[in-house]
């Protein structure tokens, strides 16, 4: 029996002391908060912690969880046969506790963007949902089922 592989990920929106969105300028996707992928033997929360540094230049105390997101986006391995299982991707909040804004290679602009002007500067349909989300929690953790190429949302519930 071949067992399905899914990818972890994390994601946060960090927070400074003047309340500004930690906000980076992916290669790939334009705007978007930072993280990524959980690797190995990592937790959650240090996976975000790792990612935010490498991405930003930032430390960061992690908050609450805001959202759960689930792609189901059918997807192949580069052998053009093996599938991908869905991409399951978990939303912090946080806190920069120290560190100065730096960019990567997975990062080509970095900054703090005030919250009323975040949802504009994303281009990506699923990133602006998922952004949109975590920003407008009541104190319950969304649960969202999406698919991309087209971006089609399947599902959200409030857990």
């Amino acid at each position: 029996m071949n067992y399905p592989v899914h990818i972890v990920a994390v994601g946060g929106l960090i927070e400074n002391e003047e309340g500004q969105i930690l906000m980076i300028k992916s290669p790939d996707r334009g705007w978007e908060i930072p993280g990524g992928q959980v690797e190995a033997g990592e937790t959650l929360t240090d996976a975000l912690k790792r990612e935010v540094k490498e991405e930003t230049g930032i430390d960061i105390e992690v908050g609450d969880l805001r959202a759960v997101h689930s792609n189901i986006t059918k997807r192949v391995q580069p052998d053009g046969v093996s599938p991908i299982g869905s991409i399951v991707s978990f939303g912090f909040t946080g806190r920069a506790v120290s560190g100065e804004l730096t960019t990567s290679d997975e990062s080509l602009e970095v900054t703090w963007v005030n919250r009323e002007k975040i949802l504009d500067l994303i281009d990506e349909d699923f990133m602006r949902d998922k952004v949109r989300y975590m920003l407008n929690n009541d104190g319950k953790v969304a649960y969202v089922v999406f698919s991309r190429n087209p971006y089609i949302l399947h599902e959200v519930q409030y857990l």
